[in-house]
């Protein structure tokens, strides 16, 4: 599938999983963006409401979703601790999209293919934007309640761009 064509299939299973999951979830359509920041200025809201849901590879080849502030970056070290492994890297797009169901730019850890587990930043607080399986297309939702409902682990695994 071309980033031109829709992804129907990728926002159903996103929206059956949070209802499944009891999580409201309001979806926004907002068009393509061009950056993380163009996206945040579309939806009236700032970059660190916006969080990335990063699909990382393990080294025995499974997969996690990290859960990281669209204002801050992934800390490599700080995951691996976490993890207790000491390798740790991003798949190429084909390979994440093979783990997840999802293009880049769409991954959300709701409806992902395989529920893989999710390790969310403890800087992300309050009502948050996500990826809803979709380009174009966004969700919000309490972040509380997405941790609880994924049963998120919750640590200090960002740092400031």
């Amino acid at each position: 599938m071309s980033e031109t064509e829709p992804d129907d299939g990728g926002h159903a299973r996103f929206l059956d999983d949070a209802a499944a999951r009891g999580l409201r979830v309001e979806v926004v359509e907002r068009g393509r963006a061009r950056s993380l920041e163009e996206a945040a200025a579309i939806l009236g809201i700032e970059p660190r409401e916006i969080v990335k849901s990063l699909v990382v590879r393990r080294p025995d080849g499974s997969f996690v979703f990290a859960l990281i502030p669209g204002d801050r970056q992934i800390s490599w070290p700080k995951l691996r601790k976490l993890l207790g492994v000491n390798r740790l890297s991003l798949p190429a797009a084909d390979v994440a999209l093979e783990a997840t169901g999802f293009e880049r730019g769409t991954i959300t850890p709701l409806g992902s293919t395989t529920p893989w587990p999710v390790v969310a930043d403890e800087t992300i607080a309050g009502r948050i934007s996500v990826g809803a399986g979709q380009h174009g297309r966004s969700a919000f939702v309490d972040s509380a309640e997405l941790f609880r409902s994924l049963d998120a682990t919750v640590a200090d695994i960002s740092d400031p761009l």
